[in-house]
């Protein structure tokens, strides 16, 4: 059931789409309305939870660490592993961000023989750095839409991409990685059964969205042709807040248009916020050096403190009446 919801919500959405637009009646809805409001709710949507994280107290530092703390000159430390420095930090979040440096260094555990064994698991790590980058390129690419005249970087890119031409229209090495990337973390997660288990509906959801946009992608492109032309005119429409809708694009379009929508509205409320929250993580951007500064919580309150020099001034009498010694004697 846990596949079954998320892919009949994907499956209604593509029929939502397709009814809506077939005929050409509720284009302007599919192809200017939602666009424009899954846009504002995905900005808004993330300032929220970018606002919320950077507003939660980290009163200690609580970085994760994997390697040698600075301490004596005559120890070498691990400078990126447990960063003690603001330029260790970059670093450290430099090859988090670009190389996914944690997920590098995941092992998988498993029993073997009744023992504990420990294994590598660097697919992981292959699928999700092909998984981001072909999404990366995918977006650049999609920029000669929005965009005239096009930039230089666009065509370079695109060159790149697609330089093992095979037929026209060109077949980008991207496309052919983002859906083996994306099987990949689907199988991943069914055929495995440790993942499955703690797999939710909302892990499936995101990636049958993904799916259905690079389906409809692939179809557009190479077997149900739609008008460029007229797509760009949209788009650029879009981008420049002067939105048209012209005639004969086609119901594809505009279910592929209505997928990326979804994605974007869904995107600030599912897990795949991540990609901002990596930057404000305290256990990756705060430096290990606890034990060479001195660090104050800042969100303690004021407290009145009793010395006990004043408790004994209040309670010295009592205190002396049962027994109970002194410090100084009444004056």
């Amino acid at each position: 059931m846990k596949i079954l919801f998320p892919l009949v919500a994907v499956l209604t959405l593509v029929v939502v789409a397709f009814a809506g637009t077939l005929g050409g009646h509720g284009q302007a809805a599919f192809g200017i309305v939602l666009p424009y409001a899954a846009l504002a709710v995905f900005v808004l949507g993330m300032i929220y939870r970018m606002v919320r994280w950077a507003r939660a107290p980290v009163p200690f530092h609580i970085p994760t660490t994997a390697g040698q703390q600075r301490s004596l000159p005559w120890i070498r430390p691990s400078r990126l592993e447990n960063p003690g420095t603001t330029l260790g930090v970059v670093g450290r979040m430099a090859l988090e961000i670009l190389c996914f440096r944690s997920l590098f260094r995941d092992s998988k555990v498993e029993l073997r023989d009744g023992r504990v064994g420990y294994g590598s698991n660097k697919w992981l790590w292959v699928a999700g750095m092909a998984f981001h980058y072909s999404m990366l390129v995918i977006l650049l690419r999609h920029l000669r839409f929005f965009l005239a005249p096009i930039p230089g970087f666009v065509h370079a890119v695109e060159s790149v991409d697609g330089l093992f031409q095979v037929g026209v229209p060109v077949l980008y090495i991207t496309d052919v990685l983002f859906l083996v990337a994306v099987t990949y973390l689907f199988l991943r997660r069914v055929v495995i059964p440790q993942v499955t288990y703690i797999s939710l509906a909302a892990d499936y959801f995101p990636l049958f969205l993904l799916f259905g946009i690079a389906t409809t992608g692939v179809l557009m492109r190479f077997f149900l042709k739609v008008d460029i032309l007229k797509v760009k005119e949209l788009a650029v429409g879009l981008a420049t807040f002067h939105p048209v809708v012209p005639q004969g694009i086609g119901s594809l379009f505009f279910i592929h248009l209505f997928l990326v929508s979804a994605l974007f509205a869904y995107f600030p409320f599912s897990k795949l916020v991540h990609l901002g929250g990596v930057f404000l993580s305290p256990t990756r951007n705060l430096a290990n050096d606890s034990r060479a500064v001195r660090h104050i919580n800042p969100w303690n309150p004021a407290v009145k403190l009793h010395s006990y020099e004043e408790y004994e001034n209040d309670f010295r009498e009592k205190m002396k009446s049962v027994g109970l010694p002194v410090e100084k004697e009444s004056p």
